[in-house]
């Protein structure tokens, strides 16, 4: 299903057809696991670090090399003067020589001992692995939640250009009664400007509501890795798990802070990541103070030589051999690096706690703001059916002769701004509620990689 959607969006965004075609939320949020370019980047990255662990096992194996080589000399010597012989002078004659010689061998080292730097070398690429895949999965989570953010906007900006299109279609009728009441001597003419200048105003709000749902649209795309351009429509009806979550209270759903920080701190990739990263940095301190001591090296070595390669095993050699190193004084460079290395895990170690504070700090300030959204969500509701009765003991009263235009358009508005905070709450309510799920780490976003 997850590889058909995106072979459907592919062939919407290269050919441009079916441009109103519908983009749910589970789909954008699929579009964006496999898009987005802090995930692909994060993705490439995983490769490099299973290529470190792979190398750091190397560290305890022998290495093991074979090599030959093929060596060729002539010598020439011109004859100069002459050499006595039996008191016969007999001139000298030059010579040449040739020689040639075969060698083929095969060596090995093996490190014995390194002050159990290559140890500490294994425990790093394995945390910095785990820590890379941690960041993987946390990116992920950042993915699905700023996508929510982004398709929840354009969720509320639609609903509320309904708002404002109800709001316009009743100040236009208004103003068609209010030109009949006036033509019929029951409306004054400034009845009627005011009334103008009301339509007026609601079709502006119109106007901003589709410039800000048109905004909201290009973000969410441009997010998505999607062409701005391309034209989709977009659900604006909540889910089950949506409706689920404005019926819920936070009572039902959790239970005191603490309890939710200690959560996090069990569940967030973020935080598993940092632990990780301050127990490598650790280990890489281990890996300078391996500069300190002393290193065991066991090396072998098995050669053929020979200057005709028809008696190649005319002579060979076998060497085994043990090597023990222990530096005295390396100029403070090991000094130095054990320096640098603490240094990191000072930074790494701050790292951490900064984290630990603010996820404290995160979950605080949403648990607290959700709790302010949950009860603006009760008051908009109740303020609904108020703004409603008002309207319509306004309208009634203004029918009638004993009402003012005025106190119709005040209540009017107020109807409206209801309608409107009544949107704000059950939005804020929603995108808070998955803000604490992001914040406490339990946010899935496995469910969008299987469609």
């Amino acid at each position: 299903m997850r590889i058909t959607l995106i072979i459907l969006f592919s062939i919407l965004i290269s050919s441009g057809i079916n441009a109103q075609e519908i983009l749910t939320l589970e789909e954008a949020i699929s579009v964006a696991l496999h898009n987005n370019s802090t995930f692909l980047k994060s993705s490439a990255q995983i490769d490099g670090y299973e290529s470190g662990v792979q190398e750091a096992y190397g560290n305890f194996l022998p290495t093991l090399g074979v090599g030959a080589s093929w060596d060729w000399s002539r010598s020439d010597v011109e004859g100069v003067g002459t050499i006595i012989i039996n008191g016969v002078p007999i001139p000298r004659i030059g010579t040449t020589t040739t020689s040639r010689s075969y060698r083929g061998f095969v060596y090995s080292d093996w490190t014995l001992f390194d002050g159990l730097a290559n140890i500490s070398a294994l425990s790093k690429s394995q945390n910095d692995l785990e820590s890379a895949e941690f960041t993987l999965e946390r990116v992920k989570q950042d993915i699905v939640f700023q996508t929510m953010s982004l398709y929840y906007s354009i969720m509320y900006n639609q609903r509320l250009l309904e708002v404002k299109q109800d709001n316009l279609k009743w100040n236009e009728k208004n103003l068609e009664t209010i030109k009949e009441r006036n033509r019929l001597g029951a409306a004054t003419l400034a009845d009627v400007y005011q009334q103008e200048v009301a339509k007026g105003n609601a079709e502006l709000e119109l106007i901003r509501t589709e410039n800000d749902l048109q905004t909201a649209k290009k973000d969410l795309l441009f997010y998505l890795g999607i062409d701005v351009l391309q034209d989709f429509e977009f659900s604006d009806s909540l889910s089950s798990a949506e409706r689920e979550i404005l019926e819920s209270t936070l009572q039902q759903s959790y239970r005191d802070i603490s309890e939710l920080v200690d959560n996090a701190l069990n569940e967030r990739l973020d935080y598993k990541s940092a632990v990780l990263n301050y127990e490598s940095s650790r280990d890489g301190v281990n890996i300078a103070e391996g500069g300190h001591w002393p290193s065991l090296t066991a090396s072998g070595s098995y050669s053929l030589y020979t200057d005709n390669l028809s008696n190649i095993d005319q002579s060979n050699t076998l060497g085994l051999g043990l090597n023990l190193n222990f530096p005295l004084f390396l100029g403070w460079s090991v000094n130095n690096r054990v320096q640098l290395a603490e240094v990191q895990a000072k930074v790494t170690e701050i790292e951490l706690n900064d984290l630990e504070r603010d996820i404290k700090r995160q979950i605080k300030t949403n648990f607290l703001d959700l709790q302010a959204a949950q009860k603006a969500l009760v008051v908009s509701e109740k303020n609904i059916a108020a703004a409603r009765e008002n309207l319509k003991i306004e309208e009634e009263k203004y029918a009638l002769g004993s009402g003012k235009l005025l106190d119709v358009l005040i209540v009017n508005s107020r109807y409206t701004d209801a309608l409107t905070s009544l949107l704000n709450s059950q939005f804020a309510y929603i995108v808070l509620s998955q803000q604490l799920r992001y914040y406490l780490g339990v946010l899935d976003y496995k469910i969008y990689e299987q469609q």
